[in-house]
């Protein structure tokens, strides 16, 4: 990165020919806060810090993942952050508004990532202390002040009626929807518009991923 404090890049492949190299001296701490997970797409980067935190000196390595609760539009990327945990990073969840991206290298280093233009998205890069610090005081104390991953799924749980959770029931034991509706005492087409609206509830894009997600935020179903 020769000496300079603060340069310029545009579009992944130019960051990665001259900044790359950061990501794979990451030495004990890698902090990024993002409004949702598409800003970050270079995955040489990324592969970078999974390498590192399977390393077998990683015990000491630490990757932060602050996000907005725009991160968790669909199942896809709830399913991701879950993947990224389970590899020992820490995720959490900020209502206080987040930028495009801010990338944290051992509290030396500094990339941030600007909007995406024709040419590719801009990022800025700094090595100067002063830069670096501030941010990372600021980013530090909306840390503290966001929520983990489950604490916040579990807060952002839908509320479900009586007949929404015999819906769910019904989804989870099999049923044909003809069986299920007879269950429920509604018709065929009842059935199936309110299986419609439950998977709106849930934000889910299938009726599988809709018992996921109940299991996810631990919705009730109906007494046994």
């Amino acid at each position: 990165m020769r000496n300079e404090q603060v340069f310029s890049v545009q579009g992944d492949d130019e960051l990665i020919a001259r900044a790359g190299h950061l990501f794979e001296s990451v030495l004990t701490d890698f902090l990024c806060a993002a409004r949702d997970l598409r800003t970050w797409s270079q995955p040489e980067a990324r592969a970078a810090v999974q390498r590192r935190m399977c390393a077998k000196d990683a015990a000491g390595f630490t990757t932060r993942k602050l996000l907005s609760p725009l991160a968790l539009a669909d199942e896809e990327n709830r399913a991701h952050l879950r993947l990224v945990r389970s590899r020992g990073a820490l995720v959490r969840i900020s209502g206080s508004p987040l930028p495009h991206e801010t990338i944290l290298i051992d509290r030396r280093v500094m990339i941030l990532a600007g909007l995406e233009t024709p040419a590719g998205r801009e990022y800025t890069v700094t090595t100067s202390p002063t830069l670096v610090d501030g941010v990372h005081s600021l980013i530090r104390a909306i840390w503290d002040s966001s929520m983990d991953l489950d604490a916040y799924l579990r807060s952002d749980v839908p509320h479900l009626d009586a007949d929404g959770r015999m819906i769910l029931d019904a989804l989870g034991s099999g049923l044909t929807d003809a069986s299920a509706a007879r269950r429920l005492g509604v018709s065929l087409r009842t059935y199936r518009r309110r299986v419609a609206e439950l998977m709106a509830v849930l934000e889910a894009g299938s009726r599988f991923q809709a018992g996921l997600r109940a299991g996810e935020l631990g919705l009730p179903r109906t007494p046994q």
